[in-house]
């Protein structure tokens, strides 16, 4: 990630969300563009123009922890913008040549698994900041059956190549496009947080080549924690299932976070959710008989 680049872009973008009529600022002449102007958001934070300028050209790097709230109140952030914001203004401080990395491959530690496969009632799903599934429960693995299903090349299963390239991810969220905005506002969340993590810059890329729907969320600079919330899903199995999801962040493991999707108790997504159980427990029941009674070609006849 151009970090620059991404500071411009995303505070041009913020204050363009603003109407000077919020602020309590008069408003002067005919506007070009909407929102405020740099030198009203520079009147909001405290700063002079000059230096508010120089910010915006993506220029964090001597920015002190006070401007960065003045700014952050000046343009209204949320909690996950003022977070976005205070990790580019880290990226920006000079730390010598940086350097693309690739994360290793994640492993999962057993003792995370056993708490997994303990939530029977709940469906389950371990995540990374890139949204690469990497451990679920056995109900996780059902609710996402056809992601896993259409997983694509040798990597993890990954939610954000899901949403944007599987046709099939159009009928699973009832509101596709709300699901398409929060996937590409939680990758750039993370990419703020990590902007030299080159698995994540190499899937921004091929998320940007293949899908023009991503492109356009992308460019729009939003960020989000997700953190809790309800989403309605309409599964290949049991039909309409509305869940409320939990974000569990792994303390141990400070880059991967638990996913946790519950239903109303007694409500039909409840009944949906017990008979999604039932049938994943069918199914995993089959394939243990069909793997036990396969003869092995290597032992010969």
């Amino acid at each position: 990630m151009d970090t620059r680049n991404e500071i411009r872009e995303f505070l041009t973008s913020r204050r363009a969300k603003i109407s000077v009529e919020e602020t309590g600022l008069p408003s002067y002449g005919a506007r070009r563009v909407p929102g405020l102007r740099r030198e009203e958001v520079a009147i909001l934070a405290g700063v002079s123009v000059d230096y508010y300028t120089r910010l915006e050209r993506g220029d964090l790097s001597g920015a002190s922890e006070s401007v960065l709230e003045a700014l952050a109140r000046a343009l209204r952030l949320d909690e996950a913008e003022r977070s976005h914001l205070f990790d580019l203004a880290r990226a920006a401080k000079p730390t010598g040549a940086p350097r693309r990395r690739r994360t290793p491959k994640q492993r999962i530690r057993p003792s995370v698994q056993h708490f997994l496969d303990a939530l029977t009632g709940a469906a389950a799903v371990v995540h990374n900041a890139r949204m690469d599934s990497v451990a679920a429960n056995q109900l996780g693995y059902a609710f996402y059956s056809d992601q896993f299903a259409t997983a694509r090349g040798p990597g993890p299963v990954n939610s954000a190549r899901y949403v944007f390239l599987e046709p099939s991810a159009h009928d699973f969220y009832a509101d596709w496009d709300r699901a398409a905005a929060d996937v590409a506002a939680i990758l750039r969340y993370a990419a703020g947080r990590d902007p030299y993590d080159r698995s994540l810059s190499d899937l921004v890329g091929e998320l940007s080549t293949q899908s023009e729907e991503f492109r356009t969320h992308w460019a729009a600079h939003n960020v989000r924690l997700h953190e809790t919330g309800v989403k309605d899903y309409h599964h290949s199995v049991v039909g309409d299932i509305t869940l409320t999801y939990n974000r569990l962040d792994l303390s141990a493991d400070p880059e991967l976070t638990i996913t946790v999707w519950t239903a109303e108790p007694g409500s039909k997504s409840a009944e949906a959710l017990s008979l999604l159980g039932s049938w994943a427990a069918t199914v995993e029941q089959t394939e243990t008989a069909h793997a036990t009674t396969t003869p092995d070609p290597s032992q010969g006849p």
